[in-house]
């Protein structure tokens, strides 16, 4: 985690950073705590918005999620990067993996970027 906060941080040096603990507004969990990195405005389709992150990354018992948010293609990430970062599973804005050992941080890297630039 430490390794991707510091890549996302390179790639992203001057960006708000995010902690959240999981839990929504009733105090119930909702997800995995997670860090997010960025400013990004989500757009529900009943008109409303919400401020969230454009990069986030949380831990869970499979592993690690990095999520690249904002990407209005939601078949980008899977067919750019799917098939040449490793041993991952890629959504259209989720990539997940067990360990940095399985997949190649290049790649991720180049995912992180595309996202950080594609949701400004």
């Amino acid at each position: 985690m430490q390794v991707l906060h510091n890549l996302i941080l390179q790639v992203m040096p001057a960006c708000k950073v995010w902690f959240l603990d999981g839990k929504n507004s009733d105090n119930k969990i909702v997800s995995n705590p997670n860090i997010g990195y960025g400013f990004h405005t989500i757009k529900y389709a009943d008109g409303k918005t919400r401020e969230f992150y454009q990069i986030g990354m949380s831990a869970n018992k499979t592993g690690i999620s990095v999520y690249i948010l904002g990407i209005s293609d939601k078949t980008y990430l899977a067919k750019m990067y799917g098939k040449k970062i490793g041993k991952a599973s890629v959504t259209g804005y989720c990539i997940k993996f067990k360990t940095l050992k399985e997949i190649n941080i290049d790649i991720l890297e180049a995912a992180i970027r595309y996202g950080a630039e594609a949701s400004k």
